[in-house]
């Protein structure tokens, strides 16, 4: 599932302010209640963890403990029901001073339904799985093969998903009694051909109905062997555009896709870095053709926002997160495309030297 600027942003911020906070003991409560799971159940088990507090030596932190949980209970009567996708529930003592009181509790509905239950009391709040959730789980196809075997899987985030294996009918090396040599190398050759049009029907099938969500193809195998598939017309060319490039493989079958992954770091990055050149790179042509259809500049990409002028504002991640986060809001409530920029490109330098901020507009702006 995409999440939306908004669930991203919403996610964001209680993420940034919750990693703020340091508890001196094991003291800050945190709770993922999974989509469906009753309610009463999770206020039954924190009264439980209460009675438990209780055998806490140092008097501080067991008041500290107490009180979160009874503020987490409290602020879980607000709820009639466990929301839709789940919950996940914090709650501590936030005062920095020794023996000071400032208990708080947070909750939000998460986008995806949560799958799992977590109890846990901790210095930290816990927010990797909240974190996961922001992570772009863009695909990318990888295609191992060789003359004999071969499968396709999905990449997203960092998790290989296999999708489809496939088996040749190429005969061994060895031919049967009353074949010819010539006639035999026929019938290898056609069983190569057949093998490798089947992956080709393949891909098509598995990789094309991603869409935008496909972000390329990796393919890998043994060098001649992906030449002699690519040298020929057994994919089309929607497929064909997606292919980032080729590895040449010790490995076939699952130990091949490791193996693919393992060495395919610099396309990926090359990938995520061509995406960033891209969205400057429009700015920029988008500039020249039309000079009134962009803005770039803190008061004048600001004055754009206000108007829900903005189509695409490209932000560089130089900025303060703070900035960072006010820009995603204005933009987020705009509707409009959001895009960070790094500064390990000319053209993420180029922006930063804008001001670090711009925009491509759906229609001209004024001045004030």
């Amino acid at each position: 599932m995409t999440l939306s600027a908004q669930q991203k942003l919403q996610i964001k911020k209680l993420v940034k302010e919750l990693k703020t906070f340091k508890a001196p003991h094991t003291e800050f409560v945190s709770v993922y209640i999974p989509a469906g799971y009753e309610l009463s159940k999770i206020t039954q088990h924190l009264a439980e963890e209460q009675g438990t507090a209780a055998n806490i030596k140092s008097a501080s932190t067991r008041k500290n403990v107490q009180t979160a949980l009874e503020k987490m209970i409290q602020h879980l009567r607000l709820y009639p029901k466990t929301p839709l996708n789940g919950l996940a529930v914090f709650s501590g003592n936030i005062a920095a001073a020794e023996g000071k009181q400032d208990v708080r509790a947070w909750s939000i509905e998460p986008p995806v339904a949560l799958n799992i239950r977590i109890y846990r009391c901790d210095k930290n709040f816990v927010v990797d799985i909240l974190e996961e959730m922001l992570a772009e789980h863009n695909a990318y196809g990888l295609v191992v093969l060789d003359r004999r075997d071969a499968i396709l899987a999905l990449l997203k985030g960092k998790t290989i998903i296999p999708l489809k294996k496939t088996h040749s009918e190429v005969p061994g090396k060895f031919r049967a009694g009353g074949q010819s040599a010539a006639r035999f190398a026929r019938i290898r050759e056609g069983a190569y051909k057949d093998h490798f049009k089947k992956i080709a029907e393949h891909m098509k099938e598995q990789f094309l109905p991603l869409g935008n969500h496909l972000k390329g193809i990796i393919i890998g195998g043994p060098g001649t062997t992906i030449n002699d598939f690519l040298g020929h017309d057994y994919i089309t060319g929607d497929i064909k555009k997606k292919i980032l490039g080729t590895k040449d493989l010790s490995y076939t079958d699952e130990f091949g896709l490791q193996e693919l992954l393992d060495k395919s770091d610099d396309l990926l990055a090359e990938e995520e870095v061509a995406m960033e050149k891209k969205a400057v790179q429009q700015f920029f042509t988008k500039m020249l053709e039309n000079p009134r259809k962009v803005t770039y500049g803190e008061k004048e990409t600001l004055h754009a926002l206000e108007m829900n002028a903005v189509d695409v504002l490209l932000i560089s991640e130089s900025l303060p997160e703070e900035r960072i986060f006010a820009l995603e809001e204005k933009a987020q409530q705009g509707g409009a495309a959001i895009k960070i920029i790094s500064t390990e490109t000319r053209e993420g330098v180029q922006l930063k030297e804008l001001g670090g901020i711009a925009a491509i507009l759906r229609f001209e702006v004024g001045g004030d």
